[in-house]
């Protein structure tokens, strides 16, 4: 049976009888062109930037990040560098989203600036490893909060972390699979979670500074580190807790009103969490010195222990609420790149396929969560986030300076949004920094590993996409064709 079949009821003999006359509301699901919906308003997108944001990465990360500047002050200055980092990058994200209107974030604005060949290096880098890495790394945060109040006297083992983030992606990637407004809900749910405990967080770090605690935010400075490398390093930390500014510009086709709705999320979405980052990172230092806080496990747990006793397990639980949330968002919008990518012949075709039923790109979200379960397996979270970040940041840096090339290269286009383009250039410099200090000042294997898998890319791109063969189609064609009429997927209708 034929996709047009398909469409059509999958009536043998290519007749279809009269329909009766009923109601216009009766039709409406029928009249749904097989294309992504526009089901995305304002307060979805502002809950995905601010739930996605709003991660592990501030429950993990000011360990790491205090560790890399070695003193309270320079910690602070550096979560709220990285928070106006992050805001500039997005201003020049809300440019590319409002005048190349197209689903896949990056992976358009490269394919528009530079041509097919980078687009692909991108989508091959971050729809194998970039996405599902993240993915996986979210979920066993959320997994080792979940995991820990059974386990009171020891550290929970490794391989029910695993299991239990493992099972956190199946059931993400089922949520996604079945519905975009149930998944939109279970956002928008779990963003109102998150910021509820960092509300509680704060709130009880005003009350303790009002109090007198500030001992600790006293000669915040002294015994700070100058190190090049580690400084990047600490950028790594704080930029992770950070990241998922440029998540909307992933899903820009199901924006409803995205002139409007994709740059004023974006305005109200980011400069929320720096403060909530700046604020959370104060309260932790109301109650803990930076020694201590370095020698905790998990520094929200600590926290929570020594204030909000004996409601102290409130604040794990509302981790897991935030990690999962934030889980749910990365799978979400790493669905819609993979789709985009496979539209564009740069992924296996079955891939851009839609639901019939629920039209939601569900192959390509089942195939994002089984990397995800993959990366699961060997997983250390400090190594991910290294290998994360690095090649990260070497493609937002590409994509601002995208945003340059297109203002010389494509005039015609018309920007809502026109960011001064010094804005894109300094983006790029602090980019090729973050790229560049920690492998001038700490060399390692992850970053020859990373810089090998992108340029690896290109052998593919030569073998499978620019040089198509018949036998590739002989091979992927039949294990389409299963996958199809099992999923009960179709081929996206064309828009005119």
């Amino acid at each position: 049976m034929d996709d047009q079949s398909v469409r059509k009821g999958g009536f043998q003999n290519g007749t279809k009888p009269p329909d009766p006359p009923c109601p216009p509301s009766h039709t409406h699901k029928e009249d749904k062109a097989t294309v992504l919906q526009k089901e995305v308003g304002l307060v979805s997108g502002v809950c995905l930037i601010v739930g996605t944001m709003i991660g592990s990465g501030i429950f993990i990360s000011p360990k790491a990040v205090l560790q890399g500047t070695g003193a309270v002050g320079p910690s602070l200055c550096i979560w709220a560098a990285c928070g106006l980092l992050a805001t500039l990058g997005a201003l020049c994200y809300a440019e590319l989203g409002t005048m190349i209107t197209k689903s896949g974030g990056e992976y358009s604005y490269l394919m528009e600036a530079f041509g097919p060949v980078l687009g692909f290096l991108y989508g091959w880098t971050t729809i194998i490893v970039l996405k599902p890495s993240s993915f996986a790394i979210i979920a066993l945060s959320c997994a080792e909060y979940a995991a820990t109040p059974f386990y009171p006297a020891c550290t929970p083992p490794r391989i029910v972390i695993k299991s239990l983030a493992a099972a956190f992606i199946m059931i993400i990637s089922l949520v996604n699979s079945l519905s975009v407004r149930l998944a939109n809900y279970v956002q928008n749910f779990f963003t109102a979670a998150k910021l509820f405990i960092i509300f509680i967080i704060v709130a009880a770090g005003v009350v303790l500074l009002a109090q007198g605690n500030t001992q600790n935010l006293r000669n915040g400075f002294e015994g700070a580190t100058t190190s090049f490398g580690d400084i990047g390093l600490a950028f790594y930390n704080g930029l992770w807790a950070y990241d998922g500014w440029n998540q909307l510009n992933f899903i820009t086709e199901e924006l409803k009103n995205p002139y409007r709705n994709l740059p004023l999320s974006i305005l109200i979405g980011i400069p929320l969490v720096s403060v909530c980052y700046l604020m959370v990172n104060v309260a932790y230092f109301t109650v803990m010195t930076p020694a201590e806080l370095l020698q905790s496990s998990a520094v929200a747990v600590t926290f929570a222990d020594r204030v909000l006793y004996p409601m102290s397990w409130v604040v794990p639980l509302f981790v897991v609420f935030s990690t999962f949330g934030a889980a749910n968002g990365s799978c979400f919008t790493a669905g819609r790149l993979t789709y985009v990518a496979g539209r564009e012949g740069h992924m296996i075709k079955i891939l851009s396929y839609i639901s019939l039923k629920y039209y939601t790109p569900a192959p390509a979200l089942v195939f994002n969560g089984f990397l995800a379960i993959i990366y699961i397996i060997p997983a250390d979270i400090n190594t991910l986030i290294n290998y994360f970040s690095f090649a990260q940041w070497l493609i937002y840096g590409l994509t601002a300076l995208a945003l340059i090339v297109m203002r010389h290269t494509r005039k015609h286009l018309h920007r809502p949004v026109k960011v001064p383009v010094v804005v894109a250039g300094l983006v790029v410099c602090v980019s090729c920094y973050l790229v560049l200090a920690p492998i001038i000042e700490k060399p390692a294997l992850e970053y020859l590993y990373c810089t090998a898998f992108i340029l690896s890319g290109l052998i593919i791109y030569l073998i499978f996409i620019h040089h198509t063969h018949t036998w590739t189609s002989r091979v992927t064609g039949p294990i389409t064709k299963h996958l199809q009429l099992l999923m009960q997927v179709v081929p996206p209708e064309k828009m005119d």
